[in-house]
């Protein structure tokens, strides 16, 4: 994508800006002599980034040229840019970013304060793309183990189609399934150009048949709390109300709470959350 006039112009000294705050000594390059001005060179951004000199120096030059995701990802990368700047920086670029896990507030450290404080409830912080981005104890424990996945695999819907262990802990896995596909096809239509979006559909078509035939159903749903159940294999049983918070505007950013719905429930999960605190307390070995 393009972007023209003010915004271009705006992108180009804020980027001038950020180089120029880095020194080459933060970014693993020597020193270098008679630097004119100060941080990085244009040059060194640019195979920071792994991307041409001449296109680099024309995008601080403001010029029309086509910026892409993947792109403006790996300036954001090579200029250290926090949440906030790297978020400044997809909008006056004009693209969507292709890192969904970049910039959301569960990643702070109040959030994360407080999913532990929720404990032994479990809660996670999810985004609109059902990728858990942070996560408590409790939780990581409703099936298997969370914490011991690559983090690409740590989203609900790809779990729930490919993961055998998935399949098992969900006792209304079929109606699961459908209401899941039917949320992302809702929440998708506000991102129907951003390539995560669409990279995650072609992986689970390619992935489960039983996706591609529910998404082919084109059915829509909006979040809503209800009652969820999974069968953990260490515990048992557990029936939980299931709550949305947003963190953010609507189809973005939640944070997902499970409140015991009975006894046996929040008995079975004290069990669960004493089994978790065991497991941190075993030694890795070296």
């Amino acid at each position: 994508m393009t972007t023209t006039g003010p915004a271009r112009h705006e992108l180009a000294h804020f980027l001038r800006s950020r180089r120029e705050r880095i020194t080459p000594e933060q970014v693993g390059l020597p020193p270098g002599r008679r630097r004119r001005t100060p941080g990085l060179r244009r040059e060194e951004v640019a195979t920071l980034a792994a991307v041409g000199v001449t296109w680099y120096t024309w995008l601080e030059q403001a010029r029309d040229i086509q910026v892409s995701g993947q792109v403006a990802d790996a300036i954001a990368r090579a200029l250290m840019l926090d949440a906030n700047e790297r978020s400044h920086l997809f909008v006056l670029a004009g693209v969507p970013d292709p890192n969904p896990r970049a910039n959301c507030p569960g990643m702070s450290p109040q959030v994360a304060e407080m999913l532990e404080k929720l404990e032994p409830l479990p809660a996670a912080v999810l985004n609109s793309r059902t990728d858990v981005i942070a996560h408590n104890r409790t939780y990581a424990r409703l099936v298997g183990d969370l914490d011991l996945l690559p983090y690409e695999d740590r989203n609900i819907m790809w779990l729930i189609f490919t993961d055998p262990a998935w399949r098992e802990a969900l006792p209304d896995w079929p109606e699961t399934s459908r209401l899941i596909v039917a949320k992302y096809r809702a929440a998708m239509a506000e991102h129907l150009s951003e390539p995560a979006w669409k990279t995650l559909v072609k992986r689970l078509q390619e992935a489960s048949s039983e996706f591609a035939a529910l998404w082919d159903r084109h059915e829509v749903l909006q979040p809503e709390n209800r009652i969820k159940r999974y069968l953990n294999p260490e515990v048992g049983l557990l029936t939980f109300d299931f709550t949305h918070l947003w963190l953010g505007p609507r189809q973005g950013p939640r944070l997902a709470t499970y409140t015991p719905a009975d006894a046996v429930t929040r008995d079975r999960l004290d069990r669960l959350y004493e089994l978790a605190l065991r497991r941190e307390a075993v030694p890795v070995p070296a």
